[in-house]
């Protein structure tokens, strides 16, 4: 592999993971709502999800779905209950009032802020079927452990950095206090989104 294949490889998962999708709307959410300490745990989440995916790609997961095509539609299913559940509970508690960040306590720990990004990002089958079917074909026949290990090195860093950056952006107080304005209707519009996407996924 070449350094501009490998540049190539990085440049259109980032585009991949920079698209809006279910985990855009979740730490949006969660760091609005819970604050940036909360967000950037999320975040490792997600990008923990993003390594998996992308081990999986590689460990030939693509090849997995065209043997085996109940699996990839039991993936579907168990995602798109799980987008289903998250647009309940976001209708449920939308005109909740919107819980202030504590600075000295998270509202929930670290650790179940990593395991909800990770579950969140695992049961997701947009990343699924990046990595499964775009991603795998990226990567020459034959390519080096080392090259191997860089890519999957820099898809971690890619998901993980960019939901920093959202976290950090909607966890400061200007974007903070315009949702907080408008949660009631942000969160119903997120979940129907969610709800619409977890049913295409389901459907298709």
């Amino acid at each position: 592999m070449t350094l501009a294949a490998f540049a190539t490889v990085v440049l259109i998962h980032l585009a991949a993971a920079i698209s809006p999708g279910p985990s855009f709307v979740v730490a949006l959410r969660v760091a609005a709502a819970e604050g940036f300490r909360v967000a950037a745990a999320l975040a490792l989440g997600f990008g923990c999800g993003a390594l998996l995916w992308a081990t999986a790609a590689m460990a030939g997961l693509a090849l997995v779905f065209e043997v085996l095509p109940p699996v990839f539609v039991a993936l579907k299913v168990i995602g798109a209950a799980f987008l289903i559940y998250l647009a309940v509970q976001m209708w449920r508690h939308a005109a909740r009032p919107m819980a202030r960040p504590d600075t000295e306590a998270a509202p929930r720990s670290a650790g179940q802020a990593i395991r909800f990004g990770f579950l969140t990002f695992a049961s997701n089958p947009k990343p699924a079927v990046f990595f499964g079917a775009v991603f795998v074909n990226l990567i020459p026949a034959g390519t080096p452990l080392a090259w191997k290990a860089a890519i999957l090195a820099a898809v971690f860093v890619n998901e993980t950095l960019w939901y920093l950056v959202v976290a950090r952006v909607f966890s400061l107080p200007r974007p903070r206090a315009a949702y907080a304005r408008a949660k009631a209707w942000i969160d119903r519009g997120f979940g129907t989104l969610l709800a619409l996407l977890g049913a295409k996924i389901a459907l298709t």
